[in-house]
């Protein structure tokens, strides 16, 4: 089971916690492309909307939607970007980096990733720095992790261990940490050989907070059964959301669902929106856990707003598969909001890896609204380059920016109970049901004459329909003069 944040600690009464020390590798074998664009450049692309042809089904899973910015079809994240992105994946990890590499290579080295002179060098460097543990910014193989761990003399943790460590200390509810356990123990099947000394720490530090099967004699029998076991008790956590959902969707409430890059601000959007007050963070995957809230829409209409889970570049496979109960909510979703931080420069690129992502859910095709966050940081000159179109809005969810226009694009986007207008003649006796159009609905105009109220009500099909037999025959002064108004058109 995934278990709660530990750090190294001394001995005694009085246990000083410590960060670990990190030592981080990079490795690029995409050639000697260095540093990203110019900002002029990068916001230049960013502000160009795209029109070209069509593509199918088929073919927009193997790339982004154009929703705004352009993606960027060179090479997106440089080496150096990797390297502050994992810097930051380290940081989130509760690591204290001590010192880094980056090795350039035409291929990687099947038996070490890095080959074996970069790693005596290596060697040398860590010993230096007194690192508890190297975190690598790729995926190594069983027998690689366990070759580079026999050099070093050091833990040696890889990209994925790294995020499935994350997600171990943020999970918080318990399907949060069933999903992250799955993930670990699909991660640790094919580990569990040569593994014993590390497979046997339950006291702490980053990558060894194990699912709880961490001894070497630890058969895969007994990680199939419980594999299988976590993915009954998520099934249940399936049925179970699937009953909520279908007493959701008996009553006209759609759903619009947040999703972007890991600290692209979905969370600080969501509490702006829905004053939830759920956990906003500038650290990586702060977000783990789903969170409906409702919210009111400009015409009245109420609609779900779901916060979801971020998504990053080489997001492992088995967190996809192990986040899938969670991530329906994204499937079932009538609108995607995706939300992006327009100061990054690697915009295009993380809106590929997020596109991506929804193409694994099969959710590519949902419609969509691209919200570019975090205009506060940038110069006027660069916000008038980001120029907004149908389905792209600015925003700053921490200053309130736009978040009116943001409410009523997401209420003209959606289809379901569609907002209508209608001319009625209530009486006045009829408290209950004036109430409730003042509720659910937006009084255009207001007239009273003898015992009864002329209304000219706009609101939902769903309250329309309940004061149809109240349509009045007779026009008011506004709906007149709209009328008139409109024929003159």
């Amino acid at each position: 089971m995934a278990r709660s944040p530990t750090f190294s600690t001394s001995h005694g009464d009085n246990r000083a916690l410590r960060r670990e020390r990190a030592f981080l590798v990079g490795i690029d074998v995409r050639g000697k492309r260095k540093g990203g664009p110019p900002p002029q450049a990068r916001l230049a692309r960013q502000a160009s909307e795209t029109s070209g042809p069509k593509v199918s089904e088929a073919e927009s899973c193997g790339a982004a939607k154009h929703t705004g910015i352009a993606v960027d079809r060179l090479p997106g994240f440089s080496a150096e970007d990797s390297m502050a992105e994992f810097r930051e994946l380290a940081a989130s990890a509760g690591a204290e980096v001590v010192g880094e590499v980056l090795q350039r290579r035409e291929k990687l080295d099947p038996a070490t990733l890095i080959g074996r002179g970069k790693l005596e060098e290596i060697t040398g460097t860590v010993a230096g720095s007194g690192a508890d543990l190297v975190l690598f910014d790729h995926d190594l193989s069983p027998s690689q992790q366990r070759n580079i761990e026999r050099e070093l003399h050091a833990r040696v943790i890889d990209r994925t261990q790294l995020i499935l460590d994350i997600f171990a200390r943020h999970a918080r509810t318990r399907e949060g940490q069933l999903q992250v356990e799955l993930a670990q123990l699909e991660y640790l099947l094919p580990r569990l050989t040569g593994r014993g000394a590390e497979m046997s720490q339950l006291g702490g530090g980053i990558g060894t907070r194990g699912p709880g099967e961490t001894q070497l004699e630890t058969d895969r029998r007994k990680i199939f059964r419980r594999m299988r076991h976590v993915q009954q008790q998520l099934e249940n956590v399936r049925r179970v959301r699937a009953q909520q959902r279908q007493r959701r969707e008996s009553v006209p409430v759609e759903t619009v669902a947040l999703v972007g890059y890991t600290n692209a601000g979905k969370s600080t959007l969501f509490n702006a929106l829905t004053n939830a007050g759920v956990l906003a963070s500038s650290r990586m995957f702060a977000t783990l856990d789903p969170t409906l809230r409702s919210i009111t829409l400009p015409s009245k209409r109420k609609v779900l707003l779901s916060d979801t889970v971020g998504f990053i570049r080489n997001l492992p496979h088995t967190l996809i598969t192990s986040f899938r109960a969670t991530l329906e909510e994204v499937q079932r979703a009538s609108l995607i909001v995706h939300v992006a931080d327009a100061t990054s420069q690697n915009a295009g690129e993380q809106q590929e890896q997020v596109e991506k992502v929804l193409c694994e859910l099969e959710a590519q095709n949902k419609p969509s609204l691209r919200v570019l966050n975090k205009v506060d940081l940038l110069s006027n000159a660069e916000r008038a380059l980001l120029r907004e179109g149908e389905d792209v809005i600015q925003i700053s969810a921490i200053k309130g920016i736009g978040l009116d226009s943001l409410a009523a694009k997401i209420d003209a986007m959606l289809t379901a109970d569609p907002v209508g207008r209608l001319d009625v003649s209530i009486p006045q006796s009829e408290g209950k049901l004036l109430s409730r159009i003042e509720e659910r609905g937006n009084i255009l105009h207001r007239e009273y004459a003898h015992d009864r109220v002329q209304l000219t009500v706009e609101g939902p099909q769903s309250l329309l329909r309940q004061i149809t037999k109240f349509q009045s025959r007779v026009e008011t002064k506004a709906s007149g003069s709209r009328r008139r108004l409109e024929a003159q058109r």
